[in-house]
């Protein structure tokens, strides 16, 4: 199923188990281990029992083949795996905890049941690092390739949720990880696959470029982050995940909280391996953070009062702050300039 592993997969035909032949198959190994999960998979619906002191949090991502990913490049378990990791984060940035998910393909006839177990594994493999239950879903047929609609439910007590209204002029803008490799991934595996394309004989040449494979591929959810800030007593006054590209995410916060952002371009995280594999493929690093998406990093907005709690933390970097709605969004480069933010990132619906 992809140029980067070597696929000995048996074949059996769908149509050998049927469809709920099938759903039986790849879910008899997922364990519940949640307390508010009653029924998950098995009968007509799930049953869950809600915490009394928290709300329930319901987000929903469709990752359509051609449009989110290409199998050309993209192991099946590995898009398994990212397909729940991506909506866990969405949760994450609302300042919850996931708790189940329910998964819905559709999938055309040249995949064989094999195919089917290996997403499925990636998906299992996300459910016990992140300690999500399968609770349901759907399979369909397609006739054109593969489409994945995962839907996450997670809880929060009222007053601790996050939104992306919310930030406060003063406020500091925090954001987790570093920046960039996850676009650079896509970057070579895609002139990998035109090399291939063009000369099928020679094998792809991966080496040396793990750490942006993995942040693309296998992106990871930022739940142990969550829970820090708890620690921390940090409520972040805003909040979203970086998935569209860092502008974009600047431009919704400033947008719903009714405010100005203003952001240093030596404040941005940038991994060394990034920053030299940019240079090697002649992009530049910053561009890459700025835009590239898919880093599933929290960025987030926090009262002054919490500055000394993270200051030294590897894992936040304070990067701009907030300001009144008349000064703008703005990026501040090394020699002072100022420079309005605009979004570069991805959007599904433009070219």
């Amino acid at each position: 199923m992809s140029i980067f592993e070597d696929n000995k997969l048996q074949s059996t035909s769908i149509s050998e188990l049927g469809e709920f032949g099938l759903i039986d198959h790849i879910t008899k190994d997922f364990k519940s281990k949640n307390k508010t999960t009653v029924k998950a998979v098995g009968d007509d619906a799930a049953v869950l029992k809600s915490a009394l002191d928290k709300l329930q949090l319901i987000s929903t991502d469709m990752l359509v083949e051609g449009v989110h990913f290409d199998l050309s490049y993209v192991p099946l378990k590995h898009l398994g795996y990212k397909s729940v990791s991506v909506n866990v984060s969405d949760i994450c940035a609302m300042n919850g905890k996931a708790t189940q998910i329910t998964v819905s393909i559709a999938i055309s006839n040249r995949f064989p049941v094999e195919a089917v177990e290996e997403l499925y594994s990636g998906i299992k493999s996300a459910c016990e690092k992140f300690n999500v239950d399968l609770i349901g879903g759907d399979t369909t047929s397609s006739v054109s390739g593969l489409v994945i609609s995962v839907t996450v439910i997670g809880e929060a007590k009222e007053e601790k949720i996050s939104y992306r209204c919310g930030a406060k002029v003063n406020d500091l803008l925090v954001v987790t990880g570093d920046l960039g490799a996850a676009y650079l991934g896509l970057q070579i595996l895609k002139r990998e696959k035109d090399i291939f394309l063009a000369n099928p004989g020679v094998q792809p040449d991966l080496q040396g470029n793990d750490y942006s494979l993995q942040r693309q591929l296998k992106p990871e959810a930022r739940v142990n982050l969550i829970e820090v800030l708890e620690e921390l007593e940090i409520k972040p006054t805003s909040m979203i995940d970086v998935s569209d590209g860092l502008t974009s995410e600047i431009l919704h916060l400033s947008k719903c909280s009714d405010v100005g952002i203003t952001i240093y371009e030596d404040k941005i995280p940038i991994d060394h391996t990034t920053m030299n594999l940019a240079k090697d493929l002649n992009l530049n690093p910053i561009f890459c953070a700025l835009n590239g998406g898919e880093d599933y990093e929290l960025l987030f907005t926090i009262g002054q009062e919490h500055y000394d709690k993270l200051k030294k933390d590897v894992d936040f970097t304070i990067i701009g702050h907030v300001t009144d709605k008349s000064e703008g969004n703005n990026f501040i480069t090394n020699d002072s300039a100022s420079h309005p933010i605009t979004a570069q990132g991805w959007d599904a619906l433009k070219k």
